[in-house]
């Protein structure tokens, strides 16, 4: 017997490598922050056995810690349902010849059932279905088994569909898988395929047995058991333990027995089976993030393209356009003549006509304030497809470094708020001061003087055509003072017509060169304004997908440490 053992325990090598509940939690932890980063950027269809896991993991630990559940696993006609009874010592599950003989999944408990029936509902092992072997009734060797919960699993090669798929489903449930096979189909191509080269991540929770060894001749078991372990090695599972069975004889399943009891003993299984799974979906979701980081966001280059092109849709060429207009109408209705200044009145103010007054808006609540919309013509078909062009280069250009999956997250997340981009970037112009809101003190300055000029001028018409009246009533006419030859009431009029002239003639190209300073600064800050729009429309949502995938690399790489 101690041979026996000692061949287990050698066949176990992964059984002294021992699952620390801790580090195993911490892997769990850094699947979940992954789904959280992940969830809603990737497809869906793609983090289906990391959800998974994390449920079934969740459930498994706050379960029953002391019960390891067992499957025995294989194909109609292999004898895992005699193998289950002889296990059990009792005629527990059905042994007949027909296809398929098990239907159901069967139970087999060791010890009492505190713990056990839980389990066995999330198994999904109906009542009818379970069998308890109590040691205190039991002869002294079965207590060596208390904690094992034995599974005699349905026909994984089934004519009947769902047979199948419940065994797929319990694999993906129990602790540790004992695969029956016998001499005439331990080859078959269905469970190295499907099945054994599957479970290559699990091999510290994976055990083997050709059972119905005493259907050959001494001489052949050797032979068929070296190839049997030749096609364990190619499906992976090199290392996995190998038994010889025979169901017939109590003698052999002595070895089977043993490692059961060992497994049971250590109470290991279970985390095994979840270092395995976490392995299986590290690995599955290894090709979703790359070995570098990726960069923080869009180069400035692409952010530059962006706010040009946010610029053209938003009409800011019109916009500024109708600023330096602005400029120089308000500019000569302040210095010009004031004879013709209700006549420059009368003509529209450029920016007015877009519904813009060119100065700043009042905010005392940004979530409570209402900005009017404008009148900023819609853009052209032109702009909207270079705003189209610029904002697919943003997320080309972000998810350059990114592997599959992530750059269609990036790109809807570009694309996300495209729709409220119109109304944004409407609001951000009506919100931009302009720098029109107030008068230049040169304008009232050389308003003043205009007027000074313009009241000379009156002042000596009014002289002349008072000379003038007095003149043809035949009243006494005062001799006007006199400016060397030049009367003064002459020389007030003509001097204040002409000083008047000149002076919108001097300022007017300043007013001209003022305008485009205006428009240049115009020019600056509805670009910020677009630019700011940009960024949370946007280049926010780029760097949130970045943000987000860095979180998972980082969760994945935390997950992938043992």
């Amino acid at each position: 017997m101690s041979n026996v053992v000692g061949r287990i325990r050698e066949a176990f090598r992964g059984g002294d490598q021992r699952v620390d509940p801790d580090v195993l939690l911490a892997r769990l932890e850094a699947v979940r922050r992954f789904l959280a980063a992940a969830d809603g950027r990737l497809p869906a269809s793609r983090l289906v056995p990391a959800h998974t896991l994390v449920e079934r993991a969740g459930t498994r630990l706050t379960l029953s810690r002391d019960h390891t559940v067992v499957a025995l696993a294989g194909a109609t006609g292999s004898g895992k349902s005699s193998l289950f009874n002889a296990l059990a010592r009792l005629d527990l599950s059905p042994v007949g010849v027909r296809r398929p003989t098990t239907g159901v999944a069967h139970a087999c408990v060791w010890g009492p059932q505190e713990g056990a029936a839980r389990l066995l509902d999330w198994i999904g092992v109906l009542p009818r279905h379970r069998f308890v072997r109590e040691s205190a009734l039991d002869a002294d060797d079965e207590a060596a088994l208390h904690g094992l919960v034995l599974l005699d699993l349905p026909d994984f090669d089934s004519v009947q569909w769902s047979h199948r798929l419940e065994v797929d489903r319990l694999l993906g449930l129990v602790d540790l898988v004992v695969w029956v096979v016998d001499p005439q189909k331990y080859a078959d191509r269905v469970i190295h395929t499907n099945y054994l080269g599957e479970f290559h991540r699990h091999r510290d929770v994976t055990l083997v047995v050709l059972n119905q060894a005493d259907r050959l001749p001494s001489a052949e078991l050797p032979r068929v058991v070296a190839d049997l372990r030749r096609l364990l090695d190619d499906d992976g599972l090199d290392g996995v333990p190998l038994l010889a069975t025979t169901a017939t004889d109590p003698d052999g399943i002595v070895e089977l027995r043993a490692a059961l009891e060992r497994t049971v003993a250590e109470r290991q299984a279970a985390l095994r089976r979840l270092a395995g799974d976490v392995e299986t979906v590290v690995a599955g979701l290894d090709e979703l993030v790359g070995p570098d980081r990726p960069a923080a966001g869009p180069d400035e280059a692409t952010a530059g393209e962006l706010t040009r092109a946010l610029a053209g849709a938003a009409g800011v060429p019109a916009v500024t356009e109708a600023v330096r207009e602005a400029y120089r109408h308000r500019a000569v209705a302040s210095t010009g003549w004031p004879l013709v200044r209700g006549w420059r009145r009368l003509r529209p103010d450029p920016l007015r006509r877009l519904h813009l007054s060119g100065a700043p808006v009042e905010v005392t609540d940004p979530a409570e304030s209402l900005v009017g919309a404008t009148s900023v013509p819609d853009p052209t078909a032109a702009q909207r497809s270079a705003l189209g062009l610029a904002i697919r280069a943003v997320a080309d250009r972000a998810a350059a470094e990114l592997p599959a999956g992530w750059p269609a997250a990036v790109t809807e997340a570009a694309r996300s708020r495209l729709a409220d981009l119109p109304d944004a970037l409407d609001r951000a112009v009506a919100a931009t001061d302009l720098g029109l809101g107030r008068r230049p003190l040169w304008w009232r300055f050389v308003g003043v003087v205009q007027w000074l000029v313009t009241l000379a001028a009156l002042g000596g018409l009014a002289w002349l055509l008072l000379g003038y009246v007095l003149r043809a009533l035949g009243l006494p006419d005062p001799e006007p003072p006199m400016v060397g030859v030049v009367p003064l009431p002459t020389l007030l009029l003509l001097g204040g017509l002409l000083a008047g002239l000149l002076l919108s003639a001097l300022t007017r190209p300043i007013v001209r060169w003022a305008a485009g300073r205006a428009r240049r600064r115009a020019e600056q800050r509805l670009a910020a304004a677009v630019a700011a729009v940009g960024d949370e429309y946007v280049l926010a949502p780029v760097r949130g997908v970045l943000a987000d995938y860095a979180v998972a690399r980082e969760a994945l790489r935390d997950a992938a440490r043992r």
